[in-house]
């Protein structure tokens, strides 16, 4: 008999495992112990009546792995609503920086909280997030407060030509990150670890750019993550300044590696398709935010094809206005039908992007991302039983059921690290009408500070 705490017994319609062979499999159970998957039974053998632990029997529900974001800013939470209509530039001097600056430990702790409530309520267990320039604490706090596997890391800005009032100096903008990475990467068992985040090339000087993937390597599994090549404007600023593309420049001064994670890559040259492959360098696709701000759509199909990561990311919510990840595997399908024909970007592939490809691009793949024996249980339960889903039983049909008819409201239940987060719909953690309530005054008080 196992003397651990917690020892479960989930038994849902079927799994999908996404494992190697992509199994789908029924009439089978995954037992967890403390926080991994231990077992996976077949119940035409395996004795429940002798289980000496807890069992959750759903007969009615889908168990799939936890979905991957590797794109968010919890900051920006707050400013849903408040910066449409604009292109990124515009978007950023007008609304952004100055919101972002305007922040203080409440409205800042009101923001992450009223993000990662709608993540995980979404079945979103994994993220990758850019902070803001100060005040990185609280995001780590509440980080480890929700039980969120997480990636984050202060955004560095130590040049500001949009906005001048939102930056930092070169040496304060390293000092502060790597200390940061010191108080807390690998906190919490290991799920929260340090994402090195200068904010974008026009905001960054060289010298942090490079300084800073020099220190990523003082922390080995943390990420360096940065936007580019997302805008054509800010793609002509870049040019104008450097006689370079995003990517090129880049590559030039030796920041990219299989550690590096690029927020959108949608306009780049064939130069950089090669520089990409060949650096291992993974696109964070943020097809929602792509599309509201106008930038435009990136040639995923090229990027698969070509073997470079792409993992799935809905941005902030300012350039979304939503962070459900069925959205963004929605769009991510159906926006390259149109360029490159109705095969391209099946259900299949685009739910691998959402889970074990997220996982793969943070170099987490061993603990997360598939329901496979040894792994962490980070566990989703989908009741695919509305009117909205089609009425089909076939195996395969799992796929599409997930990407191009559910949403974040047929998410039952959300477990990260062997306990829930989320149960028949509730947050365990967060009182949704108290953080919503919050939410609203901290964005009045915030408002007469810009």
């Amino acid at each position: 008999m196992s003397e651990s705490k917690n020892r479960w017994l989930i038994i849902p319609k079927e799994i999908v495992t996404v494992d190697d062979q992509n199994r789908i499999l029924k009439n089978q159970a995954v037992e967890i112990i403390d926080n991994k998957i231990s077992a996976i039974h077949d119940l035409g053998s395996y004795p429940i009546e002798k289980f000496d632990g807890e069992v959750f029997n759903y007969p009615q529900l889908t168990l799939i792995p936890g979905f991957i974001q590797t794109h968010i800013h919890l900051c920006q939470t707050l400013f849903r609503g408040l910066a449409d209509d604009l292109e990124l530039l515009d978007w950023l001097q007008l609304k952004i920086f100055p919101y972002e600056n305007a922040h203080n430990k409440d409205s800042l702790r009101s923001s992450v909280r009223a993000g990662i409530l709608e993540l995980q309520l979404g079945g979103t267990t994994t993220i990758l997030d850019m902070g803001t320039l100060s005040l990185q604490e609280i995001i780590f706090e509440e980080l480890i407060y929700s039980g969120m596997r997480a990636f984050a890391g202060k955004c560095m800005v130590d040049q500001n030509d949009i906005f001048p009032e939102f930056k930092s100096t070169t040496k304060d903008e390293l000092k502060s990150s790597y200390q940061l990475a010191k108080d807390f990467h690998n906190e919490s068992n290991g799920m929260i670890k340090y994402g090195f985040a200068p904010r974008f090339i026009l905001t960054c000087s060289d010298e942090l750019l490079r300084e800073t993937s020099e220190m990523q390597k003082d922390f080995p599994g943390s990420i360096y993550h940065t936007h580019s090549s997302e805008n054509k404007n800010e793609i002509a600023e870049v040019r104008k300044r450097y006689g370079q593309e995003n990517i090129e420049h880049f590559n030039s001064i030796g920041i990219l590696s299989d550690h590096t994670v690029l927020a959108h890559g949608i306009h780049v040259n064939e130069n950089e398709i090669n520089t990409l492959k060949k650096n291992d360098v993974r696109i964070s696709h943020c097809p929602s935010s792509n599309l509201k701000l106008g930038s435009g759509i990136a040639n995923i199909p090229r990027y698969l094809k070509e073997g470079i990561s792409v993992s799935l990311g809905a941005d902030g919510a300012p350039c979304n206005n939503n962070l459900s990840v069925f959205i963004e595997m929605r769009l991510a399908s159906l926006i390259q039908k149109p360029l490159h024909g109705p095969k391209v970007m099946d259900a299949q592939t685009v739910f691998r992007l959402a889970t074990i490809e997220g996982a793969r691009a943070l170099h987490i793949d061993g603990e997360t991302g598939s329901i496979e024996v040894g792994k962490k249980a980070d566990l989703v339960l989908l009741d695919l039983n509305g009117v909205e889903i089609p009425y089909t039983d076939n195996e395969h049909d799992v796929y599409s059921k997930i990407v191009y008819s559910a949403s974040a409201h047929n998410v039952h239940s959300v477990m990260i690290e062997g306990k829930w987060v989320v149960n028949d719909r509730v947050s365990k953690n967060y009182d949704s009408k108290e953080v919503v309530s919050n939410a609203k005054t901290e964005l009045n008080n915030l408002l007469k500070r810009v």
